[in-house]
């Protein structure tokens, strides 16, 4: 028995000396080889893009990238391998002109900071004059994305229940009514698009608010849809065939022209007249035209999207080189408004391109009534979710409705990912209006900001950093 003890240790001591002997050659002689082996690779590789023609050379493509972008190439890959009009998700990626330059005014020794403990008013009444304006607690709202266009039924049932704990409002978006969502959602504000279900009367019924939908910051005029995107329970909900693709038309059948839009807007308040009106349009180089037939028609909320705004998909061309970036449009909006004398009567939301809590306070100072957020709640959704799609497919695969992966999203941990979100936004924004020395959101304005260029200054009208 002792000797077969002994034997057993001998053996390990001996396997050790051999494992050990094995590793110090390594270490000695194959770390060697190993640098030996990446120097050689090291040393080809650089060889060739030193040597060889610019024309055979790999950093050809580099230079190509320098000159447009990946994703230019990319694109340009995707135009050649359909022949058709490319889908972008989620807006332009060029970096518009937007809030950067402009900072708020702290409150020190001339004005005195506002204690934290002193309760903000961050409240917003939209479409006053209605005979049930749509009231909320915050100014910040959740933007439209439509179900089964965009989002899965588990993603706007997380909005909707997000919504309802935050006490403000979402919009439908472009999609077909969803008796789920509107159940879960609080405040509810159905989108009248330009598609056959637009008028659903279930939504007009239920609404707190109608938006008229003409355009958005990354989306206008008319597009199509193949039906196998929307197959299953939207396209029943949308009423349309399984082999018939679906228009969304340019305008409403009703408007001809902009005569037309006072007719077309009594017609809404005929069914419903006891709630607000509103329109959503793209900001362009004409708007105080456009604004000025939105009041003629008589509506109460004018919404202006800018450009830097999002879809689930929409053209690069309509994304990148349309519209205007949101600040010039509120700016203007704002200053029309005022001129006409109905700045009052009128309420102006701002979508497109916010992201951070100190770019909404900053278009609330400038006018804004509220905000339309919908990349921030989107990308809230999928917070601590992200490893159920990723890395093999984008994180938005969990929340698109023609996603396979749609049903992985957990809708109680999507929406208490979106309620917490909107609450932080608006706890620093509360902070921020505390430490200009005031006590609401709308005692807000320009003179509590100062710009850090002469383009920035001469848009919004805000003081230059530079002088008294």
């Amino acid at each position: 028995m002792e000797s077969t003890l002994v034997f057993l240790l001998l053996g390990v001591v001996v396997s050790f000396i051999g494992w050990l002997f094995l590793a110090l050659l390594f270490f000695f002689f194959g770390k060697r080889f190993f640098r030996t082996v990446v120097q050689r690779l090291f040393d080809l590789v650089f060889t060739r893009l030193l040597n060889d023609p610019f024309e055979e050379n790999l950093m050809e493509f580099w230079s190509a990238v320098k000159r447009t972008s990946v994703q230019n190439i990319l694109e340009i890959s995707l135009r050649a391998e359909t022949g058709k009009i490319i889908k972008r998700p989620l807006g332009s990626p060029k970096p518009f002109n937007h809030y950067d330059n402009l900072l708020f005014i702290p409150a020190q020794m001339v004005r005195i900071p506002v204690e934290p403990n002193v309760p903000i008013d961050t409240s917003v009444t939209l479409g006053p004059k209605a005979q049930k304006p749509l009231t909320l607690p915050i100014p910040l709202l959740i933007g439209g994305m439509g179900y089964g266009v965009a989002l899965s039924e588990e993603a706007k049932i997380a909005l909707a229940k997000a919504s309802k704990e935050l006490g403000t409002a979402m919009s439908s978006g472009e999609g077909p009514f969803l008796p789920e969502e509107r159940k879960a959602a609080g405040k509810y504000i159905w989108q009248i698009s330009r598609y056959n279900y637009g008028r659903d009367p279930q939504g007009i019924a239920t609404a707190d608010m109608l938006e008229v939908q003409m355009g958005q910051g990354s989306r206008m005029g008319g597009h199509l849809i193949n039906p196998v995107a929307i197959k299953g329970k939207a396209q029943k909900l949308m009423g349309i065939s399984p082999v018939t693709t679906l228009v969304g038309s340019a305008s409403f059948a009703e408007i001809k022209s902009p005569r037309d839009w006072p007719r077309y807007v009594k017609e809404l308040r005929d069914l419903r007249d006891d709630i607000p009106i509103g329109i959503k349009i793209m900001g362009g180089g004409r708007l105080e035209a456009d604004l000025a037939v939105a009041l003629e028609a008589g509506f109460d909320v004018i919404c202006i999207s800018g450009a830097g705004g999002g879809t689930a998909s929409s053209s690069p061309t309509i994304c990148d080189d349309f519209g205007m970036p949101s600040i010039n449009n509120l700016v203007r909006a704002q200053k029309y408004l005022q001129e006409q004398g109905v700045r009052h009567e009128v309420s102006l939301i701002s979508a497109g391109g916010y992201a951070t809590p100190g770019q909404c306070l900053k278009a609330l100072a400038l006018g804004a009534d509220a905000i339309y957020l919908g990349t921030v709640p989107l990308f809230a959704l999928v917070h601590n979710q992200l490893g159920k799609v990723m890395p093999w497919e984008p994180l938005t695969q969990l929340v698109y409705y023609n996603s396979k992966y749609k049903s992985r999203l957990d809708i109680n941990m999507a929406s208490q990912n979106v309620v917490k979100v909107l609450t932080s936004f608006v706890l620093e924004m509360e902070e921020g209006v505390r430490a200009m020395g005031k006590k609401s959101v709308k005692d807000l304005g320009p003179n509590d900001m100062v710009a850090l260029d002469d383009w920035t200054a001469e848009v919004t009208g805000v003081a230059r950093a530079w002088r008294k």
